[in-house]
């Protein structure tokens, strides 16, 4: 199955890329690697989720973030390449969750976007990874997600 279908068959759109918020492409491609800026949590109407996680925002909804900033990804990598089927492995990616100080919940939130690309990619999803807090985000945002993916071009 491709994994546009797969996509699909889970309900998923993916949505219009987000403009950058800064002097940067939301995908580089170097070689047959493709770098992911890091993408905020998109909502259907354009904006962004925003707030702290540990203080406003619980941890489920912040997985629900972290699964919107996957999307996003997945929409950056698309809007460069044209198809989602040209992904080889999804190699990295790095979430910060904007949250207090003595939250320590980062991983279980960054599984939002991590559970989805090994939904939408099977084994080719499963990835290296890392899960910072920090104590602000671009724009207020909850989580901000990068990525690194191997293509074929």
């Amino acid at each position: 199955m491709s994994f546009e279908n797969q996509l699909e068959q889970l309900g998923l759109i993916l949505p219009n890329p987000a403009k950058p918020a800064g002097s940067y492409k939301p995908c580089l491609i170097v070689d047959n690697i493709a770098y992911i800026s890091g993408q905020g949590p998109l909502l259907e109407d354009g904006s962004f989720a925003k707030g702290v996680i540990g203080k406003d925002i619980d941890i489920e909804t912040g997985q629900k973030h972290a699964q919107k900033c996957g999307l996003a990804i997945l929409s950056a990598l698309k809007n460069e390449i044209g198809d989602l089927n040209k992904v080889d492995q999804l190699i990295k990616i790095t979430g910060f969750v904007n949250c207090t100080s003595d939250f320590t919940q980062q991983p279980l939130v960054i599984n939002g976007c991590s559970d989805l690309m090994k939904e939408v990619f099977g084994d080719k999803g499963v990835h290296a990874r890392a899960a910072v807090g920090v104590n602000s985000l671009p724009l207020g945002f909850t989580v901000e997600i990068e990525a690194i993916f191997k293509i074929r071009l």
